[in-house]
């Protein structure tokens, strides 16, 4: 009798384990594409121009998550994909902007600098190391004994350190003097068509002087905005004057053919997804305004932009479709959920809003500290909308720096455009809400300042040194997730997902343990296609 039992719990046991479906068979490759200020709603607004094997296929086939939300303020595209990668906040990884501001040396820094390492094919000196924890593809090589391939590629060095990681075979992007693919001699290891297309005729440093930005389609099917206003066809001679010839091409939808063709030579030389060790390519686009576009409100250059990275997503799906096949590739897409735009007011319209003037600010910042706690200038910079203290001078004069943040504080709360001033102080040791919190997860001690601004919505911070005027939107941009490929099932989420996380969920499809700060759950569509 009890073998009978015994021998029919087992029977059931095993017939419970072959009802349940097989776990999806790990990739071969991974393609992380992150698309710099890529808007959701501008997504859906061109599908009509779209063809059938770009973003139309990806919206269709992939399952598509409306909205991306950093939990963090002045997002940027290196404190963004950081935050991608890592599956944490710029308060673990310490990428807080692209650059930092230091205050010993009064100096304005890549947020990647290194001196420790050298440049190849730059004279910048960066390397991932200031990124304070792990990334998906550092867990990658971990997990495979070194022996996963990792390749980075990017417009800008910061968006190609934080994708590659610390343990990359190598990250690359294009350098602002000469239009090589640049790197850093922290990775050990190059790839050999990286180095030939540098020193072939192909190189952009040859090609960008004939490289003039016209429409690619006529442009009455660009119609989307009903308000464009200059409907004539734009042209932009993307090979001036030195220096700004690379600044305006990363600006330009050229700039993604770039970063794809080099991608497209790697899948084609047949080096990635071809082992048992699954691959990893991090790709970096660009879908953001273009400086030079007259009218910078609605653009005819933003619907040919996304137009263009329609081809070029089509041109890499087919090219990973013939290299390891979809089936075998997973590929996520992430936006990095912010748009810097340049708004235009017409003449005769008062808006709500002003002019808000940093350097004014500290100027009567320090004035009103001067006659709190003597004549020294206790302010050392307005930066990111931050303002650092001099802090060696605060300690030395034998000042609470509590209260000194706090008096600091209450003064610029009252100024026009200031919708709130939150202290350092404040962020570390203060009661908890959930503004505090939000400036909290980008606040990076020994990287961040004393005292963070947050503006009302209009308000136009000028720089009067450069000339320049940015106006603060606190307004909801859509950031879409996509993941395609490797069997992941079809569908739209329409609930908003923080970008944490993204690494979490790759790295479980991966079989992979997360980066070692990541804390959010996997994405639970994940755990229901099981």
């Amino acid at each position: 009798m009890i073998r009978v039992i015994s021998s029919l719990v087992a029977f059931l046991s095993i017939s419970v384990l072959c009802a349940q479906p097989p776990l999806v068979e790990a990739p071969r490759l991974v393609v992380g594409i992150t698309i710099d200020q890529l808007r959701g709603d501008y997504l859906e607004m061109f599908r009509y121009i779209y063809g059938d094997r770009g973003f139309n296929r990806l919206l269709d086939e992939g399952l598509v998550y409306s909205n991306i939300h950093y939990d963090f303020p002045n997002l940027d595209k290196a404190s963004t994909i950081a935050t991608i990668y890592t599956g944490a906040n710029p308060s673990y990884h310490g990428i807080t902007a692209e650059n930092r501001y230091l205050v010993e040396t009064h100096q304005e820094i890549s947020s990647f600098l290194d001196n420790n390492y050298m440049g190849d094919f730059t004279t910048e000196k960066l390397s991932p190391l200031p990124l304070k924890v792990s990334t998906i593809t550092d867990e990658l090589k971990i997990a495979s004994g070194g022996q996963s391939d990792v390749f980075a590629f990017a417009p800008n060095a910061s968006q190609a350190l934080a994708s590659g990681g610390h343990a990359a075979n190598s990250a690359y992007w294009i350098e602002n003097e000469n239009g090589k693919w640049a790197t850093t001699t922290f990775y050990k290891s190059k790839h050999h068509l990286v180095e030939q297309h540098n020193r072939s005729q192909q190189s952009l440093t040859y090609t960008i002087g004939s490289t003039t930005w016209r429409p690619m389609i006529d442009i009455k099917y660009y119609h989307a905005f009903p308000y464009t206003r200059n409907r004539y066809s734009f042209q932009h001679y993307l090979g001036g004057k030195a220096g700004d010839n690379l600044r305006h091409f990363k600006e330009s939808p050229y700039v993604n053919k770039e970063v794809n063709d080099i991608a497209i030579q790697l899948l084609e030389s047949g080096t990635l997804g071809r082992r048992v060790n699954p691959d990893f390519l991090a790709l970096t686009f660009y879908a953001g305004g273009f400086s030079k576009a007259l009218d910078k409100n609605y653009s005819l250059e933003i619907q040919d932009t996304y137009y263009r990275l329609d081809l070029e997503l089509a041109r890499l799906l087919d090219a990973i479709e013939s290299a390891v096949g979809i089936d075998n590739c997973l590929i996520f897409i992430a936006s990095t959920g912010y748009f810097n735009e340049q708004e235009v007011i017409p003449e005769g319209i008062t808006t709500s809003g002003g002019e808000f003037f940093p350097e004014r600010s500290q100027a009567l910042l320090n004035m009103y500290l001067m006659a709190l706690y003597g004549r020294v200038q206790w302010v050392k910079k307005y930066y990111n909308e931050q303002f650092f203290l001099d802090r060696k001078l605060i300690e030395e004069s034998g000042f609470n720096l509590k209260e000194f943040q706090q008096e600091a504080a209450a003064f610029l709360v009252q100024s026009a455009g200031v919708q709130d001033v939150i202290t350092s102080h404040q962020m570390l040791h203060g009661a908890y809400n959930q503004n505090v919190q939000f400036y909290r997860n980008g606040y990076y001690e020994g990287i961040s300042g004393d005292l963070f601004l947050e503006l009302q919505p209009g308000w136009k911070v000028v720089d009067e040194q450069v000339d320049t005027r940015e106006r603060g939107h606190r307004n909801t941009i859509m950031a879409p997730l996509i993941f395609f490929g490797n069997h992941v099932p079809a569908g739209k989420v329409n609930r908003t997902i923080d970008a944490t996380e993204i690494a979490p969920t790759v790295s479980y499809r991966l079989r992979i343990r997360a980066p070692n700060a990541a804390k959010a759950e996997i994405l639970k569509e994940f755990y229901m296609e099981r």
